[in-house]
């Protein structure tokens, strides 16, 4: 019975993970919300209130995963970068952050360049080992753009691009 799907069917279905519970839990309130009556009734239009959000977040988280198997492994603990890789590696707060960049042209992946307050450069393959991870801590930067972020993502420009920069505080 494990094999009842096909891996490459399994994998999409895990990517779109979100988005198959939040239509999930949508339905159900729908189906409470125009069946039921009193408080149930209510609960299930607050569920589809709910999960229409889950699944419009996830869609997004779908969009921004990759895939596994890529080299190396990422961490993310107590704002936090950790990336351990086969031939490199190295931590970075979330707080040093300076720049985020795309690099499509990186050997053998795609990556994700982080370049950090004292000139430290972290170079994370988009599709290592809890990548996925990022999107939640790069949707928390400052005035960044998650739909641009997607869009580089899923476009693959030609040479390295500039997704985020953190501002520079004026001294005057």
């Amino acid at each position: 019975m494990a094999d009842f799907l096909r891996p490459e069917a399994k994998a999409q279905l895990w990517r779109f993970r979100d988005v198959i519970a939040g239509a999930g839990v949508a339905s159900l309130g729908l189906y409470w919300g125009l069946t039921r009556f009193g408080i149930l009734g209510w609960i299930g239009w607050i569920m589809v209130a709910v999960g229409v959000i889950w699944a419009l977040g996830g869609a997004q988280r779908a969009r921004f995963r990759q895939g596994d198997g890529g080299p190396g492994v990422v961490q993310i603990r107590e704002r936090r970068f950790a990336y351990f890789g086969p031939l490199d590696g190295g931590v970075m707060d979330v707080d040093d952050l300076t720049v985020l960049q795309l690099d499509p042209t990186s050997h053998p992946m795609p990556s994700w360049i982080l370049s950090g307050v004292g000139g430290q450069r972290l170079a994370i393959p988009v599709n290592a080992k809890g990548a996925e991870e990022l999107f939640d801590v790069f949707a928390a930067l400052p005035d960044i753009k998650t739909e641009a972020v997607l869009d580089v993502l899923s476009r693959t420009p030609d040479a390295r691009v500039t997704v985020w920069q953190r501002n520079k505080p004026l001294l005057h």
